[in-house]
């Protein structure tokens, strides 16, 4: 079976997800929001969209396996797997802050091979094959060629679940923030990661993501022409969840700004 069989079902379970997400957006309310841990929260929407992604692709594909937000991991050992953010950007959708998204990848044998994220309010689909491209709404897309800090926009998200690093964080925000143009914070990794993979962020860095919010959109980036490794260069960033994505020609400066801060963090990156 070709990576195009797989692209399409990928696809179309991220807009199936996508449109419970819609529907539901109006009718959410702050009373079926369940605490699942300290500044972290889902939504019955969340499971419903998970669910849904879940069974439509288990249909076409009953072998795989799939490691998701809210089911977590089933069938370890097989060669195909998916990984699934049913919703990105949760605190933005239970708030109508317009800023959420689907992420469907999938790996093979380790190796992400097919990537989508979909924005449905702005019905935005990015998508990439291995070595094919990556594209939106069907258009070849690529990083921005931006090499002058001063003229970058790069985009972050603040360690709201792990705040006892706040202290490096803001070590590496301010070293930052005095040489680029502008920062933007906006709440869902899968989406930034998509920006800088078509051009409209020229880098993107985050601690403590999961790899459900960052392996769509690190192939992406890959196919587009950018760079994205963890904060210290190296490969770790779909298992240690601490990422630097950029167009490459500043990739350097993000390590530079972030590498030394969060020092604390690479043993557990080199251990993966």
């Amino acid at each position: 079976m070709t990576t195009n069989n797989f692209l399409q079902t990928a696809i179309e379970a991220a807009q199936l997800g996508g449109k419970i997400l819609v529907e539901n957006l109006k009718s959410e309310r702050r009373q079926q929001i369940e605490r699942k841990q300290e500044f972290d929260f889902v939504t019955e929407v969340d499971r419903q969209s998970e669910s849904a992604i879940i069974e439509f692709i288990r249909q076409r594909h009953p072998q795989h396996g799939f490691f998701a937000e809210e089911s977590g991991a089933a069938g370890e050992q097989r060669d195909y797997f998916w990984i699934i953010d049913p919703l990105d950007g949760t605190k933005n959708y239970i708030h109508g802050f317009p800023m959420f998204a689907v992420s469907i990848a999938l790996a093979y044998r380790g190796s992400l091979i097919v990537g989508v994220v979909l924005d449905p309010l702005r019905d935005e689909l990015f998508h990439a094959e291995r070595q094919r491209g990556a594209f939106l709404n069907g258009q070849p897309i690529h990083v921005s060629e931006t090499q002058d800090l001063s003229q970058c926009l790069i985009g972050t998200g603040f360690p709201f679940r792990a705040k006892q690093l706040t202290e490096p964080y803001f070590k590496a925000f301010i070293s930052l923030f005095h040489t680029i143009s502008d920062f933007r914070r906006a709440g869902a990794a899968a989406l930034d990661l998509a920006y800088v993979a078509c051009g409209r962020l020229d880098g993107f860095w985050e601690v403590t993501l999961n790899a459900w919010d960052i392996a769509a959109g690190a192939l992406l980036i890959a196919e587009a022409g950018g760079k994205i490794t963890d904060l210290w260069g190296g490969d770790s960033h779909l298992h240690c969840g601490h990422v630097a994505a950029s167009n490459g020609w500043i990739h350097s400066a993000i390590l530079a700004a972030t590498g030394e801060p969060f020092k604390m963090l690479k043993k557990s990156a080199d251990l993966q």
